[in-house]
């Protein structure tokens, strides 16, 4: 045998030495792991050992002011397959489609799918879940689920909203308050080996956290009137649409909020029109997706719209606070004004108002009147108080996708654009933005915060969250505020807004008759906003007729309606007559 000859030797030493070396510094990486990074490292070792599933946390429910459940969530099942634990796949998969009514093809494709967990069915009804429970099928895991329901189905469907499949909230209230709502999943932990079977029948259960409940300003029994009073308006005036507010004028707090047509909250993925559901499967997913979002749309703060005669209300407003009139300032109206070279006519044309005072102008909504009241105002000072009113900005409602209003550049302004902006005609607000502007010439000039939140709640009642919506300043002095409550009470009494008068009651309002673009169309929206008591408002209302057929006029068509939702309202929330008569 041959001996190691030199270089050999030092050949076999240097890489003892190597190997040496190598050993040492595994020994040392070993030691800093175990001693500095052992709190890192153990989560993700457990992570590795154990096989998790997520428990879907309750929903916290959306309730209307008296704890009413509007949004709630409902206990249901969840079936899932763990691939590596299923002995028999075609088996499994004849049993779960043939329970859940599912394609037995996609069940075994799910089941032969190589991921650590595979649901085949969420919101599975707890009975239907007892029967797959029952055949103990290696693999199938029945874990608790949530389904979001709607007790009441279309009520106030455009502000509360719906969640997807995922059970984060989409539109409305349940998109808005999702931080509050969704909670904390929670999971169920089982020991496994590196193939993912279990080792161990032992679960480790982490609770979910269960989301707080959202109490609104929404009060059920005013939501229902609403809806019953403007869905009748609509069909009985084979209108377009429709939509009523009812809000407290002090403090923002919006009691209802209806539109129709509406749209099913279980249901919110099939469309209210009969005739676009016939020919729904012809349409592309973009058109069905366009078709889908314009039922869901909340047209009270997502579409503007010239607001005609109410706005007259703004005009008067500025009028009384800048002192170029009184309410017994004298006008004439000889049925039309010339104004930069254009006629305007009255809405009496070819009939005149003659001559009248500035509350009798009001009562009997003459333009050439407002004209001239905006004419003394000026441009400048006409468009600041738009600014003050709050024409220029969103009103902070707590509902996502509100729109702004479309108003002229104040360097654009000339006296055809004054004179035709002074009764609400040449520029576009939102519903929201007019009962808002509303709210402060009645409320004392407060400019007000439209909302529905309030609070949230644990499930015993338990305060965890109070909203604050504070004012954003003064449109107008409380003196000109009280002004216009006497004014625009005597327009509903004596006026063109007779049609809203509930005996026994102090009610105030405004008629308007807006004319769609483009002009000449012959398409109105009839519209009236009204409040009461009339001198100390705490509810105020807006009632918008899109396009109904026949007699068009607000007073006409918004009026009754007006006063059949008031005769319900005020008698509900304990608005005595003698009370409001004193």
């Amino acid at each position: 045998m041959d001996r190691i000859t030199y270089k050999g030797r030092k050949r076999l030493y240097i890489a003892l030495v190597v190997f040496m070396a190598a050993l040492a510094g595994l020994a040392v990486r070993v030691g800093y792991i175990m001693l500095t990074k052992a709190d890192d490292y153990q989560p993700q070792a457990y992570e590795q050992q154990t096989r998790d599933r997520l428990i879907t946390p309750k929903r916290g429910s959306i309730l209307d002011r008296n704890g009413v459940g509007m949004a709630v969530t409902e206990s249901v099942s969840s079936v899932s397959v763990i691939h590596a634990q299923v002995k028999d796949k075609e088996a499994t998969a004849k049993a779960l489609a043939e329970i859940l009514e599912l394609d037995y093809d996609d069940v075994l494709e799910d089941i032969e799918e190589r991921v650590a967990l595979k649901r085949i069915k969420t919101k599975v009804d707890n009975e239907t879940a007892a029967k797959i429970r029952a055949l103990e099928l290696p693999g199938v895991m029945i874990d608790e689920d949530v389904e979001r329901t709607y007790p009441y189905s279309t009520l106030a469907a455009n502000v509360i909203g719906f969640v997807g499949k995922d059970n984060q909230g989409i539109i409305g209230l349940e998109s808005k308050y999702e931080e509050y709502l969704k909670g904390s999943p929670g999971k169920i932990l089982t020991q496994t080996d590196s193939k993912g079977l279990r080792v161990s029948d032992a679960e480790e259960r982490v609770e979910p956290e269960s989301g707080e409940n959202l109490v609104t300003s929404i009060d059920v029994v005013i939501q229902e009137y609403t809806e019953q009073e403007i869905q009748a308006a609509v069909e009985a005036k084979e209108a377009k649409s429709g939509l009523i507010i009812v809000m407290n004028p002090q403090n923002g707090e919006i009691y209802a909020m209806a539109s129709y047509p509406t749209f099913d909250l279980n249901d919110p993925f099939t469309v209210n029109d009969e005739e676009l559901a016939a020919k729904w499967d012809s349409f592309t997913q973009k058109e069905k997706n366009d078709y889908l979002n314009q039922m869901w749309r909340n047209k009270a703060i997502n579409d503007t719209y010239e607001p005609g005669s109410t706005f007259k209300i703004v005009t008067s407003s500025a009028g009384l606070e800048e002192g170029v009139i009184t309410p017994e300032s004298t006008f004439n109206c000889s049925g039309a004004m010339t104004v930069g070279g254009r006629t305007i006519k009255c809405w009496r044309f070819p009939r005149n108002h003659g001559t009248q005072t500035f509350a009798e102008g009001v009562r009997n909504s003459c333009n050439p009147v407002f004209m001239q009241v905006a004419e003394r105002i000026g441009g400048d000072k006409f468009y600041d108080y738009m600014v003050k009113f709050g024409f220029n900005e969103k009103t902070g409602i707590d509902l996502n996708g509100e729109a702004i209003g479309i108003l002229h550049k104040k360097e654009d302004i000339g006296p055809v654009e004054l004179a035709t902006m002074s009764f609400g005609q040449t520029f576009q607000i939102t519903p929201i933005q007019l009962l808002r502007a509303a709210a402060a010439v009645v409320n004392g000039g407060r400019l007000i915060t439209p909302h529905f939140a309030v609070r949230t709640e644990d499930d015993n009642g338990f305060i965890l969250n109070t909203f604050e919506w504070p004012d954003s300043g003064n449109a107008i002095s409380e003196e000109t505020s009280a002004t216009m409550r006497e004014i625009l009470e005597s327009v509903v009494a004596q006026g063109t807004g007779s049609k809203a008068q509930v005996e026994g009651y102090r009610i105030g309002g405004k008629t308007a008759t807006s004319q769609k673009l483009p002009r000449g169309s012959g398409k109105y929206i009839a519209s009236f906003m009204s409040f009461a008591p009339a001198d100390n408002p705490t509810v105020m209302a807006l009632v918008l007729i899109d396009e109904p057929k026949g007699v068009y006029y607000g007073g006409s068509v918004a009026g009754p309606v007006m006063k059949d939702l008031l005769s319900n309202i005020l008698p509900y929330l304990n608005i005595s007559k003698n009370a409001a008569e004193q």
